[in-house]
């Protein structure tokens, strides 16, 4: 599947950051690909449900997405809804 974070807050680290941020804190079970990297929009293609982390449905990446974005060090980026 594939999800978009935007920047909201101009003071925000960069898109490129930003993606190296969030495949370092979302689940290492899955597999996550930086499709597109711009200045103010990441999309990443993300497959899960190949180890142990629970999450088996789309419902569940945006969940675990949401709870990465609520991290400080992703601050002033949010979630594209779908």
């Amino acid at each position: 599947m594939e999800v978009v974070v935007v920047r909201q807050e101009p003071s925000a680290p960069g898109g490129e950051t930003t993606a190296v941020r969030l495949l370092g804190l979302l689940p290492a079970d899955w597999i996550c690909v930086p499709d597109d990297v711009g200045t103010d929009r990441v999309r990443l293609r993300i497959e899960y449900g190949h180890g142990g982390h629970g999450v088996g449905d789309s419902d569940g990446v945006h969940g675990a997405l949401a709870e990465v974005l609520a991290d400080t060090a992703l601050r002033g980026w949010s979630a594209e809804p779908s």
